[in-house]
């Protein structure tokens, strides 16, 4: 009878632990292409160098007075938090690589008090930001406009996209450094 309930009890918690494992796991919405940017220090970046790494990205533009800033400043808030997490990126992405150099990029960072080896803030040429802001991201179209969505995007360190999530929702970003905190261990 003692041997019954261990086994029942065992298995039990074994259950709970693998239905929450399995709550989890975090969507795949595609791969981030390979790309060659410039960040505010002026290094050259490239998807390789964020391999094994889970970054978090947004599109912004630094002359931007509507909700750019405000998104900055929640990124600051994430590397704050997340600044314990070795394998954690923050990746900012202009959509006006026209006007956004390495300069503006540089100052505009250091508003942000942005350590280079956590947060990069990336230029290039036009169609190469477009192929990850568009085409890998699916977050802003680099077409002059300087439209650009507000959600930030979590990748893991094989370059897939594992999730979305609104920076203006403080439950949302809760849960954003949950799943990075939880994708950095598995790296």
């Amino acid at each position: 009878m003692l041997r019954r309930s261990f086994c029942l009890a065992f298995f039990g918690v074994s259950a709970l632990f693998s239905g929450c494992a399995i709550s989890h796991r975090l969507p795949d919405y595609g791969r981030i292409p390979n790309f060659d940017l410039i960040s505010q220090t002026g290094r050259r970046v490239t998807l390789e160098d964020l391999r094994n790494k889970v970054w978090i990205a947004d599109t912004f533009f630094t002359t931007c007075t509507g909700p750019c800033p405000m998104m900055s400043a929640r990124m600051r808030r994430l590397a704050l938090d997340l600044g314990a997490e070795a394998n954690v990126r923050l990746v900012s992405l202009t959509v006006d690589p026209e006007h956004d150099s390495q300069a503006a990029l540089l100052e505009y960072s250091s508003r942000f008090h942005a350590r280079a080896e956590q947060w990069l803030f990336l230029t290039g040429p036009q169609e190469s930001v477009n192929r990850v802001t568009m085409d890998g991201l699916h977050l802003s179209r680099v077409d002059g406009s300087l439209e650009h969505s507000t959600k930030f995007a979590l990748i893991d360190g094989h370059a897939r996209i594992r999730g979305y999530y609104l920076s203006f929702d403080q439950s949302q970003m809760k849960q954003l450094i949950s799943d990075a905190r939880t994708l950095a261990v598995s790296q």
